[in-house]
C-alpha cells in the first residue's frame, strides 16, 4: 500500500473497530507501565522525602547520583537487567526473562529515579515553608515526611504522571528483556517498530495514534495539575 491517506484512514479504522490485535498490545502496554510506575511511586516518593528532609554526609553525591539516573540510556538499563534475569545471571533462578516482569522491571529502574528526584525537590520545597513550625513542636521526621506527601500531593501526582509519560514512551529497555514476542510482551512502542520494519504501516500508525493521544492526555494532566501546585504549595506556610 503506497498511498499514505488510504494509509491513514485504514489505521483510523482499526483504532475506531477496537481492533483485536490493538487492544491487546494497548492493555499490555498500559498494565507494564501502570505497575512500574506505581512500584516507583511506592519505593521513590518515601525516598526521595527522606532524602530531600535529610541532613547527612553524602547527600550530595546521592543526589547527584539520582539526578545522573534521570537520564540513563534506556538500552543500558535493559542490558543491566538483562544480564541479572538470563540464565547466566544471578537472577537467572527467577526465569522472567521475556516476560512482563522483566519489562516492569526495567521500567521500574528507569523511572525510580525520575520520580525521587522530583519528590526530593518538592519536598524540600516545602520544608522550607514547615521548617520552623516543625521544630518548635518537636515533629518526628516519619511524621513530619509524611505531612509534606501530603500537602504536595498535587505536585507528586504530577511527578508521577511524568513517570507514566516516561515508562509510556519507553522501547530500547523493554525490547531487550522482553523481546517482542507476540500475544506475550509486544507493546505498542516495540510493536510501532516492528510493523514499521514489516511495511504494516497501517497497524503501525493505528498504535503511534494511540500512543500519540494517551501522551497528550496524560500531558494535559501534568499541565493542569501543575496549574494547581501553586495554590497547593502556597498554603503551605
Amino acid at each position: 500500500m503506497t498511498d499514505l491517506s488510504d494509509v491513514f484512514f485504514l489505521a483510523i479504522s482499526l483504532v475506531l473497530s477496537g481492533n483485536n490485535d490493538l487492544l491487546e498490545i494497548v492493555a499490555l502496554s498500559l498494565r507494564v507501565s501502570l505497575t512500574a510506575v506505581g512500584c516507583a511511586v511506592l519505593v521513590g516518593m518515601p525516598l526521595g522525602a527522606a532524602v530531600g528532609l535529610g541532613r547527612f554526609p553524602g547527600k550530595n553525591i546521592i543526589v547527584l547520583f539520582f539526578n545522573a539516573m534521570m537520564g540513563i540510556p534506556p538500552v543500558v538499563v535493559g542490558l543491566f537487567v538483562y544480564m541479572m534475569v538470563s540464565k547466566s545471571g544471578p537472577l537467572g533462578w527467577l526465569d522472567i526473562l521475556y516476560t512482563p516482569t522483566a519489562m516492569i522491571t526495567a521500567q521500574f529502574i528507569l523511572i525510580t529515579p525520575i520520580i525521587a528526584s522530583l519528590t526530593r525537590q518538592v519536598i524540600e520545597d516545602l520544608h522550607q515553608h514547615h521548617a520552623q513550625q516543625f521544630r518548635s513542636l518537636c515533629v518526628p521526621r516519619h511524621v513530619a515526611i509524611l505531612e509534606l506527601l501530603r500537602e504536595g500531593r498535587t505536585s507528586l501526582l504530577t511527578t508521577a504522571m511524568a513517570g507514566l509519560g516516561r515508562a509510556m514512551a519507553e522501547v530500547g529497555a523493554v525490547i531487550i528483556v522482553g523481546g517482542n514476542i507476540n500475544h506475550l510482551t509486544r507493546v505498542m512502542t516495540t510493536a510501532i517498530a516492528l510493523e514499521t520494519s514489516k511495511g504494516d504501516l497501517a497497524l503501525a500508525l493505528a498504535l503511534g495514534i494511540v500512543l500519540l493521544a494517551m501522551s497528550l492526555i496524560i500531558n494535559s494532566a501534568v499541565m493542569g495539575l501543575r496549574n494547581r501546585a501553586p495554590s497547593v504549595i502556597g498554603t503551605v506556610s
